[in-house]
């Protein structure tokens, strides 16, 4: 049996120190939103000439004055994707562009289509985002507070708060691009990580009520051990499936893909040591969940 319980602590001090971390990077260094949320202009283009990559392409909009843009490789080798803000709001900004590529690489590309979004748009996404986000944690939150004892959802919540901050400190500090993809992989590792929370926290409290002789940093130890092969096996399954997004589904879904790598990594961890260190923190006992019952 391995003893989880025995590195509670300090577990418990480099959470507190990483949640630390991405608060001050999230404060002073901020998100690098995309034109999701800033506004701006998709275009997708594929090129006609085969020597024509992402990093010739790059170089020639890096030219252009455009403001923040990205460009990013899809589908196969011919076909491109460039989002950029149209800092300055230049109503012929796309003919302008095509007058750029065409004297850089000739007349080698097909401009299969154009989307503008608004300030307007792109501000309700944001608003959109971020209640999504919020509902997500106040379901979980009745969700769990019905499922289980106040201590229990008290911990599982934090434990998701945790998951999800560390992941956005992670992005801010690459300077990696906020869009709509990643808030998909972030609503997706609040329902990870609760999964995964949930499963542990149900055999701790079957515990709790066969084992009235064992003490709380004792069951969830046992616990945690009786359902580590489900815990890796969940785990390494989905990161296999994420991996293998990551390196062979092209540079469009690099961020959603490394959002729900770490994602798994930092939800398995916090399950673990995040979540079940409050409830021991919380000195929850047989006691606690008869009197929650009671009260019930």
């Amino acid at each position: 049996m391995i003893s989880f319980n025995k590195f509670y602590n300090k577990f418990r001090i480099i959470s507190l120190i990483l949640v630390l971390i991405s608060f001050l990077l999230l404060i002073f260094n901020g998100l690098n939103f995309g034109v999701d949320f800033k506004g701006g202009t998709l275009i997708e283009l594929r090129s006609l000439d085969t020597k024509i990559n992402v990093n010739t392409l790059r170089d020639s909009f890096s030219k252009m004055n455009l403001g923040n843009f990205t460009v990013k490789k899809f589908d196969n080798n011919e076909d491109f994707l460039i989002k950029f803000e149209n800092k300055y709001n230049k109503d012929n900004i796309i003919d302008e562009i095509k007058i750029s590529l065409s004297k850089s690489f000739g007349d080698n590309f097909n401009f299969r289509r154009i989307e503008n979004v608004g300030p307007k748009v792109s501000s309700e996404l944001y608003k959109s985002s971020v209640i999504a986000i919020f509902v997500s944690f106040i379901l979980m939150l009745i969700y769990i507070w019905i499922r289980f004892e106040w201590q229990f959802g008290l911990a599982a919540i934090v434990a998701v708060f945790h998951d999800v901050i560390i992941v956005l400190g992670l992005f801010s500090l690459l300077n990696l691009q906020i869009d709509l993809s990643i808030v998909a992989a972030i609503l997706t590792i609040i329902g990870y990580s609760i999964n995964d929370t949930v499963v542990v926290f149900d055999r701790v409290r079957e515990n709790l009520r066969k084992f009235s002789h064992y003490k709380i940093e004792e069951l969830t130890n046992i616990s945690i051990n009786e359902t580590l092969s489900r815990t890796i096996n969940t785990s390494l399954t989905t990161l296999l499936v994420v991996l293998a997004i990551y390196f062979f589904g092209g540079d469009i879904l690099k961020g959603f893909s490394l959002a729900m790598i770490f994602g798994i990594i930092i939800g398995t961890y916090s399950s673990i040591y995040v979540a079940n260190a409050i409830i021991v923190k919380l000195n929850v006992s047989q006691k606690t969940l008869l009197r929650e019952e009671d009260a019930k």
